[in-house]
């Protein structure tokens, strides 16, 4: 009875946030979106993208020279774009001016707030479609813009690449990290950011569109907990000496379908194994974000209904700020509020 309850609600689920997105990309949009539009761009960040997207890396030139380093103003915040000459359908159908205003809003949340224990600092930020900022109605990159901007802002000399990618699992981010160009990123780095895991969910949930039971997603944790063992284990055969930062993920449908408990079981339970695992290893700390996303009173995602928007953004680089070994925060500024 659990598991044919369970079946209905995350079915039913599916279909409404698939109709909220369509029925807010109509009043948004003059042209029709279509349900595979829909899926890409909304809250599922879809197999299908990242599949084609995989396929893509292989014609990749493996001897693709290491980017030459830049500072943070400089960076890409789309990655993806540059490694497989990928574009997300209808994010290039419009062009988005960033007034001064709404930049100066990005980063008033943590100007001044920090100081740098070293001189340098080298971060690498890589995964899911988290680190790509997917959603930030800014344009700024997420949270990754906003730790661009708050370093940038303080004086402080960091260097951040950033190779998020839209929809990525962890078994694809396994064989993202054989790239060069990545690869030698994470040589150098003496920081690496992490967001995976979501998109290893929600692909249990597509796959068993009419038969989700709790005991799926149980036999699937094993084995996500093992490609996250070799993801950790991989950058620090790259870079023995680097910080690893693993970004837990939150539940997206908290805040509209609270009474969905099983949902939010399994995350809880994803998240707590993930932090496990990164005790394993003695550069590796575990950052939380669920408990920011949940029971908010403020708007936190994107018109998706599934990833952050600039505020939700925020709250992401305030706790990692807070949480990393290599800055020191000023915790008066960072307890304002945020609108």
């Amino acid at each position: 009875m659990r598991r044919r309850k369970l079946t209905l609600i995350l079915a039913s689920l599916l279909v409404v946030c698939f109709s909220l997105y369509l029925f807010l990309s109509n009043s948004n949009q003059t042209k029709q979106l279509n349900v595979e539009t829909s899926v890409k761009n909304g809250a599922a960040d879809s197999d299908e993208l990242t599949d084609q997207s995989i396929t893509e890396d292989k014609k990749v030139s493996e001897n693709t020279v290491p980017e030459k380093e830049v500072k943070v103003e400089d960076i890409s915040i789309d990655m993806a774009e540059k490694e497989e000459e990928e574009v997300v359908s209808g994010e290039n159908d419009k062009t988005t001016t960033i007034s001064d205003g709404i930049k100066e809003k990005v980063r008033e949340v943590v100007e001044g707030v920090i100081k740098l224990f070293k001189k340098d600092l080298e971060v690498v930020a890589i995964g899911d479609s988290l680190t790509q900022g997917v959603g930030d109605e800014t344009k700024n990159g997420g949270y990754v813009g906003i730790l661009n901007n708050t370093f940038q802002d303080n004086n402080i000399n960091v260097t951040i690449k950033n190779y998020g990618k839209r929809g990525n699992r962890t078994d694809q981010l396994v064989k993202r990290l054989e790239k060069k160009e990545i690869a030698a990123s994470i040589q150098k780095a003496d920081v690496v950011f992490i967001t995976i895991g979501a998109n290893d969910i929600m692909k249990i949930v597509r796959n068993n569109f009419m038969n989700l039971n709790i005991e799926l997603f149980n036999q699937e944790k094993p084995e996500y907990l093992e490609r996250l063992r070799v993801i950790l284990n991989k950058i620090n055969e790259l870079n023995p000496d680097t910080k690893i930062y693993l970004i837990g993920f939150y539940n997206p449908f908290d805040r509209y379908f609270a009474d969905l408990e099983e949902l939010q079981t399994i995350v809880e339970d994803w998240n707590e194994s993930s932090k496990l695992v990164t005790e394993e290893f003695e550069n590796v700390e575990y950052i939380p974000t669920s408990d920011l996303f949940s029971d908010s009173e403020i708007e936190l995602l994107a018109d998706d209904y599934f990833h952050p928007n600039t505020t939700g953004y925020k709250l992401m680089a305030k706790r990692i700020l807070e949480n990393m070994e290599e800055v020191s925060v000023e915790q008066e500024a960072m307890n304002e509020d945020v609108e």
